[in-house]
């Protein structure tokens, strides 16, 4: 098997599993869409696992032996609850919250 047909069957072959990956839970849930469990899960998960990313991204990318202690991600991360309660537009309050984070990281 030469070069290129290796990674045309590799291409293929992630493009296939990443696809299904993705259909199957909606092709499996589709007919227990208003299942109590199921309207849970849709209620409070996206929002469980975006407070997972904020508190992953705290951890991970705060500087906290600086002199004001995590101040370069707790600003950006204030910035986006605050945006977001005031206008409810998840795409501004992202916006803004990576624009601050990359200005106070580059000065």
């Amino acid at each position: 098997m030469d070069e290129a047909t290796y990674l045309a069957a590799f291409i293929a072959v992630s493009a296939a599993a990443t696809f299904l990956t993705r259909a199957i839970p909606f092709a499996f849930l589709s007919r227990h869409s208003h299942h109590p469990f199921v309207l849970h899960l849709g209620r409070y998960l996206p929002a469980t696992v975006m407070a997972l990313l904020v508190v992953i991204f705290l951890l991970q990318s705060a500087k906290w032996q600086a002199p004001l202690f995590g101040v370069d991600a707790l600003l950006p991360s204030l910035l986006v609850v605050a945006l977001h309660l005031w206008r409810r537009n998840a795409l501004l309050s992202i916006i803004a919250g990576t624009v601050s984070y990359m200005l106070i990281q580059q000065l």
